[in-house]
């Protein structure tokens, strides 16, 4: 034993392994370690003893010392020797660790030290020899290249000899035995306590270099020794402040040891009963300070914090006072991991029923925060505590609102998790145990209403009881004192005996005690039982009062939930959809405008899935069908399949109820989808059709919604109409059809579904669709749906689809109108009678099919106050007169004949063209050159031949029967005194619009007419009718519209809303499509950015979008816009200004230093001060992050010189200098701006000085003109008489 061993400074000098020095060393690289090992092997298995023999102890430590040269078999048997020696030393000094001999025990010491010693060593230098292991394995087959049987082997003895060295599965083994080395009584062993450290320290270093690895932690095996190893060290052997800056090390370096290191403070403090290292930690990271450049270590440590309020929620709850701190921290990352603690505070407390309004006020406090990131992360907190079993009512309101308000945060992310956490409290609402969970506003206002009456009454009815008792009392008091007289008086008469007036005297105060008590009695028992009525029913009152707010804020909400559905963010979209389905299935008010909002993304092109956060994210469109299926498709459990049928067909019927034109085009788009994926059963189709052809009265609404729905069906599969003709022409033509126009029109728009409904292709001549016979059954019915007499206004429309239908389907649909045309003509202008009866009602008979079930808005079916109009004007004094409505029924035929020609003139050309090309194709194989000529010559003359027809002979033509009308339209729109009607005036200027689509030669000749109307017309629709028919026009004849554009940028200034949105939709078509030039105007278009109408100002922003996409379109009328808004009569106010230019710069990338030139040579025609100061702020609007565009800038200024003195443009210009220098590269010298600067404020001083001595300069020039004598002379000179 004349080993010379010191733990504390050997432990030292190993930290530099390659100088560490041995006494006795070995070099394996020389001699064989296989016997030097075998040697000491063979020595310490004798006896544990052994290991203070200096030659074995060298021997270990040399083989350590070179293991990157040892063979992983060697090093495999080493570990196994040192580990079970160590072992029976441990064993042996805990059997005498019993002895109460000093000496006896202390013996262990030396061999104890020198085992824990070279184990720890083993675990540092094992990482090598696990390199070496996997790297001896692959040379084995290189050998065994000679010889096939030798491959096998060799291959074999490569894998054996791997698997001989794994140190992965030696690491439990090893500390397990350091587990078993820490249950030592090392204060018996180690008197002192700095040998006691050391030895600690060496038994617990080798834990902590394995969880160093990422690898090694993964593993549940190893991490839990790891974790016994620290525990042990720490509770039994003072191992506390080492273990806190081992945890504070691994966590700054180790950013995978943050989640590891908190499981296992937890398992300290729970199984180890040690939780004052958790607090230690606790208490340092709340001192330490972390800056918003850090990343790593916030990351960290924030994932410890996490990790360790959920495992040991109590512990952090002691030092929460002062980890709060960090919410004020720089880094968001530990802002976000105190804001999870939080919320695993508020879990853990609510179990307990303690106060948690300091809490949740400290979580809705950092919904205000300034990282999204943290906003976020808020929600997501709050979201768990919804799942808790308890129902907080205050706290979940103050949730909402605060997701409520979150709603227009700007980040989309924080808006989604807004959303997220309102479908969730929607979910988990705590008011469905009474009522059944629906949210329905009306419903929980008549429930509140229904408890707050009877409390009122109960309330009421106890001060009336307690009135009534106290009065009975007081009559009882008074009965017994009048008996009590009586007796009295009795007695001084000396009527009765002395014995007679006891009894009585007795029974009465019996009577009188009996009484009282059982009053009492029942007055103590009648207040118990409405004292708990009233308290029953104000707790219901308070629920309802807490559901009511609850569901008033979601419904405050939902503006901003609704035009979240057209965010540009996917997974905001998705997250805005599932809200409106989950709050439809709970019966919220408003959830019926989001879900038929919804319906508009079914253009939605993006239908792709995506992963977001792990989350597997569907396309928005398929999103939406999966939505309406759930709600309206999807059968219900406990439910006979023909009432399933039943009620998706009632479903389907309701989805077109008060819908609107876009609501009804988006939800034909998701029916052809759904028929076409095979969606729709038969059962309901056949449904649909029972419910249109119906005998009994119905709602009408119902009956339109079926024909309706069949339809859009149609679209997808066209026998659902062909094979029921003799339905729709005996419903929605027949009497039905004629008491309902309505009814009629979806019809006639459901027949046109016969022609199929294949795309054409852009110049393609084929044509896929169906043209029948004029003797079909469906053009009569047409014609007599048409002619049939009738006053309502329903009719034109009723007439439009008719007449679309007659065009879609006929083979020569222009005979059919020819005839409709002159009957109309000849019913318009023939001689009335007696105009003093009013005209014919529609069929009584007919008329009262439907009647009895027509809601009340369909007054517009009413006879036509037309006639009452006209009878009172002045031509009730004449007798050859027609009636005005019939007039106003053929205008709008004739017009809307004229429109659909022009396009089946299309259809006739291609189809001649079609005709021609199969002919060429047939003899193609002849003569092709020439035929190629002939057939290109053909097309030519085929369209030609087609426009001349539109241009000379419908409008023009001898035979033609529109000729006729053409003056008449003109006549009729010229003379608005005579005709002073708003129906006649508006289908005159309908039909008139039309037929300036039809020839140029009209056109040009009466366009200015239509412009005159437009201008004078005191009817909105008629000026937004113009509007439409203004955009149709130009696509026919641009050139004729082009040079009268200005008129149509009218109507952007127009008071009605419908006209100027209409007017900015037809512009934006016009321009975009390049069917008119901008010629100055697109400042009218700019001033529509700021409208405070939203519609009108999301229209622009989405031109001036498109138009950004266009070459140089905003760059070249730029100047114009800056004129047009900021000085003349179109100015508009400075800051509208600041904002619209700001917008429209936004698109500005290109050409910047071209634009500063040109608003720098602006300044000088610039005269008004606001001008000059709108120029300059244009100016600042720019970048500069180019030379040439400061160089530009620093031109001009013999431009601007005499405008600095202004102090808005002086600042703008300063602006531009900062910014500028911002650009600047660093290596560029500043003397150019500073130069520029130095003349800036020279010239504003100097221009300053001027403007305040110009005064004083023209009166010192009038002082001396007046010394001269010339004022004088002037001033006689004009008294002279």
């Amino acid at each position: 034993m004349g080993v010379s061993f010191e733990l504390q400074d050997e432990l030292q000098a190993l930290q530099d392994t390659a100088n560490y020095d041995i006494p006795n060393e070995q070099d394996p690289n020389s001699n064989d370690p296989g016997p030097l090992l075998q040697q000491a092997v063979g020595a310490i298995a004798h006896s544990s003893e052994e290991i203070t023999d200096p030659e074995i102890f060298d021997i270990f430590r040399s083989l350590l010392k070179h293991s990157d040269a040892v063979a992983g078999a060697y090093m495999s048997k080493m570990l196994d020797a040192l580990l079970s020696a160590f072992g029976a030393q441990i064993d042996a000094a805990i059997r005498d660790s019993k002895e109460e001999d000093q000496q006896i025990v202390m013996a262990h010491k030396l061999p104890l030290e020198m085992y824990a010693f070279l184990v720890n060593w083993f675990v540092g230098a094992a990482e090598k020899v696990k390199a070496m292991g996997e790297e001896d394995a692959p040379p084995a087959p290189v050998k065994a290249r000679r010889g096939r049987g030798g491959k096998t082997g060799t291959s074999r003895a490569a894998v054996k000899k791997a698997e001989q060295w794994t140190w992965i599965d030696q690491i439990p083994g090893t500390l397990e035995l350091v587990c078993k080395a820490l249950k030592l009584k090392t204060h018996r062993i180690w008197v002192t306590s700095p040998e006691r450290d050391a030895f600690i320290t060496c038994l617990t270093r080798p834990a902590y270099h394995v969880a160093e690895s990422d690898q090694y932690m993964k593993i549940q095996n190893i991490r839990m020794h790891v974790y016994k190893v620290i525990c042990l060290a720490v509770k039994h052997h003072g191992h506390t402040l080492a273990a806190q800056i081992n945890i504070m090390q691994s966590l700054q370096y180790y950013e995978h040891l943050s989640e590891p290191m908190a499981e296992c403070l937890s398992i300290l403090a729970k199984e180890f009963d040690h939780a004052q290292l958790g607090d230690e930690i606790l208490r340092e990271i709340a001192g330490k300070s972390f800056s918003a450049q850090d990343t790593k270590g916030p990351r960290a440590f924030s994932r410890f914090l996490v990790r360790f309020s959920e495992e040991s929620p109590r512990s952090v709850l002691k030092q929460i006072s002062l980890l709060i701190g960090h919410l004020d921290s720089e880094s968001y990352p530990m802002r976000m991991a105190i804001v999870e603690v939080i919320g695993s505070l508020i879990r853990e407390l609510a179990t307990t029923g303690k106060e948690l309004d300091g809490l949740f006020e400290l979580l809705l406090s950092r919904t205000l925060d300034l990282s999204s990131y943290v906003r976020s992360k808020v929600f997501a907190t709050l979201s768990k505590m919804l799942d808790l079993p308890l129902r907080l009512p205050e706290q979940r309101l103050r949730i909402t609102r605060a997701a409520v308000d979150t709603l227009e945060d700007k980040a989309s992310t924080v808006r989604k998790a807004a959303v997220s956490i309102l479908v969730k409290l929607i979910l988990t609402h705590p008011y469905g145990d009474m009522y059944g969970g629906d949210l329905n506003l009306g419903k929980w206002e008549e429930r509140y209403n229904t408890w707050k009456d009877k409390l009122e009454e109960m309330e009421g009815g106890i001060g009336k009881a307690v009135e009534s008792n106290v009065n009975e009392e007081d009559a009882d008091e008074d009965e017994d004192v009048e008996m009590e007289m009586e007796d009295a008086d009795a007695n001084d008469d000396g009527d009765a005996p002395s014995d007679n007036p006891k009894p009585k005297k007795k029974k009465a105060a019996r009577k009188s005690i009996v009484d009282v008590t059982a009053i009492v009695s029942e007055q103590e028992a009648l207040a118990a039982l409405e004292t708990n009525e009233i308290l029953a029913m104000s707790l219901r009152k308070k629920y309802c009062t807490e559901a009511l707010d609850f569901v008033r804020t979601l419904e405050g909400g939902m503006v901003s939930l609704t035009q979240l559905l057209g965010s540009t963010n996917k997974a905001e979209v998705l997250e805005s959809m599932e809200f409106f389905r989950v709050a439809f299935e709970y019966q919220l008010a408003s959830a019926e405008k989001g879900i038929k909002r919804m319906l508009h993304l079914i253009w939605h092109k993006d239908n792709s899935s995506t992963s977001e956060d792990g989350k597997e994210l569907k396309g928005v469109r398929s999103r939406l069908l999966e939505c309406y299926r759930m709600l309206y498709f999807d059968p219900l459990p406990d439910m006979e399949p023909k009432q399933q049928v039943n009620r998706i067909a009632k479903n389907m019927i309701e989805l077109t109820y008060e819908a609107t034109l876009a609501e009804l085009t988006s939800l034909e788009e998701m029916m052809r989808i759904m028929m076409e994926d095979g969606q729709i059963h038969y059962d309901v189709i056949n449904k649909l059709w029972q419910v249109y052809s119906a005998p009994q009265a119905l709602p009408r609404s119902q009956r339109r919604g079926a024909i309706i729905i069949l339809g859009m069906l149609a679209l997808s599969k066209r026998t659902i109409i062909s094979e029921k003709v003799d339905t729709l022409l005996k419903i929605g033509l027949g009497p039905f059809g004629k008491a309902d126009l309505t009814l009629a029109r979806y019809t006639s728009l459901a027949l046109q579904r016969l022609n199929g409904s294949a795309k054409k292709v852009k110049g393609s001549l084929l044509d896929k669709s169906l043209r029948m016979e004029m003797e079909n059954p469906i053009f009569r019915k047409l014609q007599n749906t048409i002619e049939h007499p009738c006053r309502s206004k329903d009719w034109f429309g009723m007439a439009e689809q008719a007449i679309n239908t007659i065009y879609a389907l006929g083979e020569h649909p222009d005979e059919l109108c020819n005839n409709l045309i002159k009957n109309l003509t000849r019913r318009a202008f023939t001689k009335r009678q007696n105009p003093e009866e009013p005209p014919s009602e529609p069929d009584t008979e007919t008329m009262e099919v439907d009647r009895e079930m027509e809601p009340p808005e369909a007054a517009s079916h009413t006879p036509s106050s037309t006639y009452i109009s006209t009878q009172q004007s002045s031509m009730s004094e004449e007798k050859d007169l027609g009636d005005v409505f019939h007039l106003s029924q053929l205008l709008f035929v004739v017009g809307h004949v004229a429109i659909k020609h022009i396009v089946f003139l299309e259809l006739v050309e291609r189809e001649w063209k079609r005709q021609k090309d199969e002919k060429q194709l047939g003899i193609a194989n002849k003569e092709t050159e020439e035929l190629d000529q002939v057939a290109g010559n053909a097309e030519d003359e085929i369209g030609e031949r087609i426009a001349a027809v539109r241009e000379t002979e419908l409008l023009y033509g001898e035979q033609s029967l529109l000729k006729l009308y053409g003056p008449l339209l003109v006549h009729v729109c010229g003379s608005p005194h005579k005709f002073k009607n708003r129906t006649l005036r508006a289908a005159a200027t309908l039909s008139f619009s039309k037929f300036l689509c039809v020839s140029s030669q009209f056109c040009d000749q009466h366009h200015h007419l239509l412009f005159k109307i437009l201008e004078t017309s005191r009817d909105p629709n008629i000026r937004s009718n113009i509007v439409i028919a203004l955009g149709d026009v130009a696509v026919s004849f641009s050139n004729i519209i082009d040079e009268n554009s200005n008129e149509l940028y009218k109507g952007l200034s127009d008071g009605d809303l419908v006209v100027k949105k209409n007017t900015l939709m037809v512009l934006t078509h016009l321009i975009l499509n390049g069917m008119i030039k901008v010629k100055g105007q697109l400042g009218e278009m700019a001033k529509c950015l700021e409208d405070e109408e939203p519609r009108i100002s999301d229209l622009a922003k989405l031109f001036f979008t498109e138009l950004s996409t266009k070459d140089n379109a905003i760059y070249n009328n730029l100047p114009d816009v800056i004129s047009h808004l900021s000085t003349g009569d179109h100015a508009v106010e400075e800051e509208i200004f600041k904002s619209t230019m700001r917008y429209i710069f936004s698109f500005i990338e290109k050409a910047a230093e071209n634009i500063v030139e040109k608003l720098c040579q602006r300044f000088r025609l610039s005269e008004d001060p606001r001008q000059s100061r709108d120029i300059a702020f244009c100016l600042s609007l720019l970048p500069f992050k180019s030379e040439r565009s400061v160089k530009k800038l620093i031109e001009g200024l013999q431009f601007y010189r005499d405008k600095l003195h202004e102090e808005g443009v002086f600042d703008r210009f300063s602006e531009i200098l900062s910014k500028a220098r911002s650009n600047k590269s660093a290596n560029k010298p500043d003397t150019e701006l500073n130069e520029f600067e130095s003349s800036s404020r020279y010239s504003m001083n100097t221009d300053a000085k001027a403007k305040r001595t110009k005064p004083l300069k023209s009166a010192l020039k009038a002082r001396k003109q007046l010394r001269n004598g010339k004022l004088h002379d002037d001033v006689s000179f004009m008294s002279t008489p």
